[in-house]
Parts: C-alpha cells; structure tokens; sequence
C-alpha cells in the first residue's frame, strides 16, 4: 500500500478513516447486544452507515493523490464483501423474528 499522506492529514483523515472504520463494528456488536430485535436492525444500519463515511473518505484520499490505485480498489473489495455481509445479516434478523418482520 502507498500513502503520500501529508502531515496534517495523517491527524485529520486518517483519524477519521480509522474512527468511522471502527464504527462499523461497534454498531454491529452494540445492535447484538440489545437483544431487541428492531434496535439490532437499527446499529445495523448505523454500521452501513460508518461503512459509507468510511468509502468516502477512501474517495477523498485517491482524489487527492494520498492513497494509490491499488489500495483504492482493495478497500472497494472489502467495502462491498461488508456491505454484503451486513445486508444478509439485517435480512436474517428480520426473518428470525418471531411473527417474521419488523414493522
């Protein structure tokens, strides 16, 4: 992986790379550990969200030049495999529901 972060952004993207990067499966575990089912869905949906502020700041990074190529299609890899694994857990939890759905 090549960065060509400057000094400054090292404490300003990076850090928010790494908190909304964390973010995903903190909302995740948090959700879980509701034990409801709507709020579980719910921190899953906050996670998704921590995962497009994360794509974001990927973005922002290859359009200015910090990260290269590479680096940018791999987190894209692994952007959508979350995404995925994500998706397929909010629609586990509502057809493990007892009654089926959420609403």
């Amino acid at each position: 992986m090549r960065t060509n972060l400057p000094t400054d952004e090292k404490y300003r993207l990076l850090d928010q790379v790494i908190r909304s990067s964390r973010s995903v499966s903190a909302n995740i575990a948090e959700g879980y550990g509701r034990h409801y089912f709507k709020d579980n869905v719910r921190f899953c949906r906050n996670a998704k969200g921590s995962l497009e502020e994360t794509l974001e700041h990927f973005t922002t990074a290859i359009d200015e030049g910090f990260i290269d190529q590479p680096t940018f299609d791999n987190f894209c890899l692994i952007y959508t495999d979350c995404n995925k694994l994500i998706n397929g857990y909010i629609k586990y939890l509502r057809s493990a529901k007892p009654g089926g759905g959420l609403d």
